[in-house]
């Protein structure tokens, strides 16, 4: 994969693209799309949720485009595309590194990464908040030497990095994406280890990868959002009213981090977001899937929170295990609750299955930590090829989206 910048920009202009709620670009994995004083901001999930968010590093997450991509139809042999992006810094980090990594996907195979020359906006924070934001310019990602055949074309946005789309050209024509009535939905939701910020690129995400793998004939929508894998009641209806051929949910890590639920209030929370997108999908296949391993709580409590001792980033908790038996939650409980919820459930919903989350990241995997809680960009190539294989593959739950050859 080449990456391509911004050099011999296109001179000729036929097609430029400034409204892209109108099309003809289609926009594949948000569910919504908001005008900013800067262009238009993909969203992922429906405005509506915004007033039901209990903080607002909420809507930070739902604003990272997590295998959002544009999708559209061309002969151009060089497409740019202008964006405003919004990057996260952490206060400490002494060289902030810009995180807008942008792929461009021709005819189904990833072809070339791109990025924007100049700095967006900066916004620096620490474990209060935000501290300081600096406001950035627009910058262009170039793609070029693309050939003038027709070709399908789309451009992944940055997983991790808030991105206003501001005007795409290109030196021929664009068409709208052809439609395609074999086309399959799959609708995942999960926490920071499916938004996958740690991952090189915004086709390198676990949710992207397995879908890759599975074909092109797959339409992934990750509602993987950092920190807010929290059984909400809003994501549940907004998973409830989307079109879906299969739907994953990955719980637990989220609830054990924030300490966010005790077992009396787990066990219905978990029947209700079940409930709620069984209304839209009675017959959907539903796969409930446990947490990785994180050594940190499998046998206690939480809050997670930053070992004090150790000078690189480490996520421990100093919960007593003991509070277990009260109802405290760590993620051995939460397996045990997970899996007989969804056996119980099984004997009246056959399309309900359950995948113990150590069978995509395990203890033999722990060198792929390096936080104690998430996977680096190997551990997430490795999560990604685990659940096309356990999931999609010929006895998996989803078994029945595969390609029929």
């Amino acid at each position: 994969m080449t990456e391509l910048t911004q050099q011999h920009p296109v001179h000729r202009t036929p097609a430029s693209v400034t409204d892209f709620a109108a099309g003809p670009v289609q926009l594949r994995g948000a569910l919504d799309l908001e005008r900013t004083e800067a262009g238009w901001l993909p969203r992922r999930l429906p405005r509506w949720t915004r007033a039901q968010y209990a903080e607002d590093y909420m809507e930070d997450m739902v604003a990272q485009p997590s295998g959002v991509r544009l999708a559209f139809r061309t002969a151009s042999d060089a497409i740019e595309l202008d964006v405003l992006t919004t990057h996260g810094v952490w206060r400490t980090d002494p060289a902030p590194q810009r995180a807008d990594g942008f792929d461009l996907v021709v005819d189904g195979e990833v072809r070339a990464a791109g990025e924007t020359q100049v700095a967006g906006n900066l916004v620096f924070f620490d474990e209060t908040g935000e501290l300081d934001r600096r406001p950035g310019q627009v910058g262009t990602v170039r793609f070029a030497d693309l050939g003038t055949a027709t070709k399908d074309v789309e451009i992944w946005l940055p997983h991790h990095t808030r991105v206003e789309l501001v005007a795409l050209r290109a030196d021929a024509p664009v068409l709208p994406p052809p439609a395609d009535d074999s086309t399959l939905r799959w609708v995942h939701h999960g926490s920071s280890i499916s938004h996958c910020h740690a991952s090189e690129r915004p086709t390198e995400t676990w949710p992207a990868l397995a879908a890759r793998r599975v074909g092109p004939h797959l339409d992934l929508v990750n509602l993987g959002f950092g920190g807010n894998a929290q059984l909400d009641p809003y994501t549940a209806r907004a998973i409830r009213d989307l079109p879906a051929d299969a739907i994953s949910l990955k719980l637990g890590i989220n609830i054990v981090n924030a300490d966010s639920f005790r077992l009396r209030a787990f066990i219905p929370a978990v029947h209700g977001f079940l409930d709620t997108i069984r209304e839209g999908h009675p017959d959907t296949p539903l796969l409930v899937v446990s947490p990785i391993l994180c050594p940190g709580v499998e046998d206690r409590p939480g809050p997670t929170k930053d070992d004090p001792d150790r000078a690189e980033l480490w996520f421990v908790s100093d919960s007593d295990p003991a509070e277990v038996a009260q109802g405290r939650l760590s993620l051995g409980l939460i397996r045990e609750t997970l899996e007989r919820i969804v056996a119980e459930r099984a004997s009246q919903d056959p399309n309900l299955h359950y995948l113990d989350g150590r069978r995509l990241f395990g203890e033999p995997d722990l060198a792929l930590l390096p936080d104690n809680l998430h996977p680096n960009a190997a551990g997430y190539r490795l999560i990604g090829e685990r659940f096309a294989e356990q999931v999609f593959g010929p006895a998996g739950a989803f078994a029945s989206l595969r390609m029929t050859p």
